[in-house]
């Protein structure tokens, strides 16, 4: 055979020349037939590697004193039998790989089935976010605009900034147009500002409904059941805000928002007819004090140095003096009254 028709066969074409010379000449070694159809060094590898990765030759033993292969090619193999062996060799790799996607399908389900079930509660259910950019907070109050459907709840410790008043009543206008209810919470001392208090007449007139308290918790904002505002440290308002999502937590702030509503007094509602405390000693108002913070009788007695007796004579005084008929309806009256406006002993 020619060497140009040799050079014609490349690739498979070769191994297959090759495997047929084999076929062809049993016992002849793969070398000698290689040297017949005139291969280079590079070309015969690649048919021997071919032949055997098809399971068409085996591969060729190593000679112990050389460590090299033996010139021979090994024992030729025929096509139907190397078939069945390449099919087999291929269903046992399939059957390992099968194997070992079962494996790591089991082990990460062990390990990440409860993050995956934990996730399957849905995002909007419960989402908390920690806010420190002030032009993302005036973004995510903007968005309520649009998104608010029944109520708005708001809590304010000051007065609101000036720039932002008009935008206030823009707001009110388009939720009463809805029947959205609007429910404002200020410190008393807002209405002392004469620009807050023609703002606060403003929206009461659109609907609004505005009370007072001496002592307001925080600047909060409520939609909802579903949205809630509200600073990382009450006491500082330049702190980061809380950006909460979902009626698992919205609820439990609403139900901070009502108790502090219901101890706070109705915009324009005359207080005359709750005027009262003026009679109450310095040690009642101390008793009042701490009873409005939470203190119980026997501490209250130790840090007045009196006997508990004495604090159930003192607190009776104060619901007198103040008309209620429990010590929560005296905290409410004192609170509208300003009564609280101080530290507790």
């Amino acid at each position: 055979m020619s060497r140009n028709a040799a050079v014609a066969r490349t690739g498979s074409e070769q191994a297959l020349a090759v495997y047929q010379q084999l076929r062809a000449r049993p016992g002849t070694a793969f070398d000698e037939v290689a040297d017949r159809l005139e291969l280079s060094a590079e070309e015969r590898e690649r048919c021997r590697d071919e032949l055997v990765s098809l399971g068409l030759t085996a591969p060729p033993a190593a000679s112990p004193e050389l460590a090299a292969p033996s010139p021979t090619a090994g024992v030729v193999v025929e096509p139907d039998v190397a078939l069945l062996r390449l099919l087999r060799r291929e269903r046992d790799r399939l059957q390992e790989r099968l194997s070992a996607t079962s494996r790591a399908h089991t082990a990460l389900e062990a390990l990440a089935g409860p993050f995956l079930r934990a996730g399957a509660t849905p995002r909007g259910e419960i989402e908390v976010e920690i806010v420190d950019d002030p032009h993302r907070v005036r973004r995510s109050l903007a968005d309520l605009t649009d998104s608010v459907r029944t109520a708005a709840h708001f809590m304010h410790t000051g007065s609101v900034r000036r720039e932002e008043l008009p935008g206030e009543l823009t707001q009110d206008r388009l939720w009463a147009e809805r029947g959205v209810r609007i429910r404002a919470m200020y410190s008393r001392r807002a209405a002392s500002v004469p620009e807050m208090a023609q703002h606060l007449e403003e929206r009461a007139a659109l609907g609004v409904e505005v009370r007072f308290a001496s002592v307001v918790p925080m600047n909060m904002v409520l939609a909802d059941e579903n949205f809630a505002l509200l600073p990382t440290d009450p006491h500082d308002l330049s702190s980061a805000a809380i950006l909460a999502r979902g009626p698992g937590l919205v609820r439990s702030y609403l139900a901070l928002y009502e108790y502090c509503w219901t101890a706070a007094a109705p915009y324009g509602e005359e207080e005359e007819s709750e005027k009262g405390g003026d009679g109450l000693s310095e040690q009642q108002r101390a008793a009042l004090l701490m009873l409005a913070s939470g203190i119980k009788d026997e501490q209250i007695a130790k840090n007045l140095g009196v006997s508990l007796r004495t604090v159930s004579r003192l607190l009776s005084e104060v619901m007198q003096e103040l008309g209620a008929a429990s010590r929560f309806e005296a905290g409410v009256k004192a609170s509208r009254l300003g009564l609280l406006d101080g530290e507790a002993p």
